[in-house]
């Protein structure tokens, strides 16, 4: 999978339970999710009456201009799967064209509650490594497909200062995946779990449920030491 910049593909509440390993319990939790994107689970999971936020750049943009911006991505994404369906699993998705079905299913879900949810406060503009939120705002915050997947444009110094800064606005933080759009373990990981375990906080790898990229099976978890 070759993209030279970070793209809006969106994701469901279901997956996200998957590659989060979320409990119920976790549900319903004060939750942010850093980088969301076009994602249907803030839309999804606040139906349900959660307590959840997403912050993403992107949501400094109109309904229509995220709406055009996702069937650009659309086209450039779905060429590149049937080119690479070798480095996925077709099991729980058992097609390229279901794959499209269930993204866009997802991302029309953001678009038509968008407007809606950025009323609500439940769509904020922001990117790291600095986002405007106070302390311990959040329970658990969540970071899909952004951090360690983008590894070749996003340096090591850029995913300290990310997952610092999670860990500063709720008590736990979660990331998956771990590997880059090759498929290959980010060259940043050791070194930031390293660096995360100096600074004062713990870092895990824990195996999930979910793994559609193939060896995507794990997601980080960091904690600060004082919230243990």
């Amino acid at each position: 999978m070759k993209l030279e910049n970070v793209v809006p593909w969106g994701r469901s509440l279901e997956e996200y339970i998957e590659f989060f390993m979320l409990s119920e319990d976790d549900l319903s939790k004060r939750i942010l999710g850093c980088s969301d994107g076009p994602a249907s689970f803030n839309s999804e999971l606040s139906k349900r009456g959660a307590d959840v936020t997403s912050i993403d750049p992107i949501y400094k943009f109109s309904a229509q201009q995220l709406k055009n911006r996702i069937a650009e991505a659309y086209a450039e994404i779905m060429p590149q799967m049937l080119l690479n369906q070798d480095n996925y699993l077709w099991k729980s998705i058992p097609s390229v064209e279901r794959l499209g079905q269930l993204r866009s299913g997802s991302m029309n879900t953001f678009i038509a509650d968008f407007d809606e949810g950025k009323n609500q406060g439940r769509y904020l503009e922001g990117a790291l490594p600095n986002i405007d939120i106070v302390d311990n705002a959040y329970d658990l915050a969540l970071c899909s497909h952004y951090l360690f997947l983008y590894s070749k444009q996003l340096n090591l110094g850029l995913h300290l200062a990310s997952l610092k800064e999670l860990a500063r606005v709720a008590k736990e933080v979660r990331v998956y995946p771990l590997i880059t759009l090759k498929g290959e373990v980010s060259p940043h990981l050791s070194p930031v779990m390293a660096l995360l375990n100096v600074a004062g906080y713990s870092t895990s790898l824990v195996d999930v449920s979910y793994e559609f990229q193939k060896g995507a099976n794990q997601m980080l978890v960091v904690k600060s030491l004082s919230d243990i």
